[in-house]
């Protein structure tokens, strides 16, 4: 058979339950700490502000670090730009030295070379000798003049040229009169003669003739 619990009995369950139950633990919920709260976020501004500022402390050290570099690669950019030139400048110095010598060189050979040419035996003296006298000068003078073409093609490979002045009028930038003669089928100023050649490198006077001019 099935009871029913009436109305009065449930209520007095209920109530004897509620009675019987610690319902503290439901309510006790930790207040925070608001002094020990503010202390901490104090403390923690504190730390960024401190952080903060060595940040940027770093930064202007790593600003003039990067300043100071641009200002040595700007100086020594300029040192090697200016360790170029006086290479270059060294350099072009010592060519023209030794474009010279061969140049004086060249001269010697010239003059050797026209002194054998003009060469002319007596006939009255060492005519025994006469034939075999001449065929070794004229050896000698054909190896004197191989030996001017191929210092010649030197000079040219280097860009070094002689200048052409007899007949031309006289230039005191390229040339220097050394003697002046007379002749009058020609106009005042004109060079008769080449006393020491000229010479050009590239488009760079290296060397002034020495010439004779014609004078009225």
């Amino acid at each position: 058979m099935t009871t029913e619990a009436t109305p009065d009995s449930l209520l007095s369950a209920l109530r004897q339950y509620l009675l019987e139950t610690d319902f503290a633990h439901l309510t006790d919920v930790d207040q925070p700490d608001l002094t020990a709260l503010f202390s901490d976020l104090a403390g923690l501004k504190t730390e960024v502000r401190t952080e903060s500022r060595q940040f940027k402390a770093t930064l202007d050290a790593l600003s003039m670090a990067v300043e100071t570099l641009k200002a040595d690669n700007q100086a020594l950019a300029g040192e090697l730009a200016a360790a170029a030139e006086r290479s270059q400048r060294q350099r072009g110095e010592l060519e023209r030295a030794m474009l010279l010598e061969l140049i004086d060189i060249y001269d010697r050979l010239s003059e050797g070379h026209k002194a054998l040419q003009n060469y002319r035996p007596l006939d009255a003296l060492f005519n025994h000798s006469k034939q075999r006298d001449v065929r070794f000068i004229a050896s000698v003078a054909q190896g004197q003049e191989i030996t001017l073409k191929r210092l010649e093609q030197q000079l040219q490979r280097r860009r070094v040229f002689a200048m052409d002045c007899v007949g031309k009028p006289f230039d005191a930038h390229t040339m220097s009169t050394i003697a002046v003669g007379n002749d009058p089928r020609l106009d005042n100023g004109i060079v008769l003669e080449e006393l020491r050649k000229g010479f050009w490198c590239g488009d760079q006077l290296l060397r002034p003739a020495e010439v004779k001019v014609n004078k009225l």
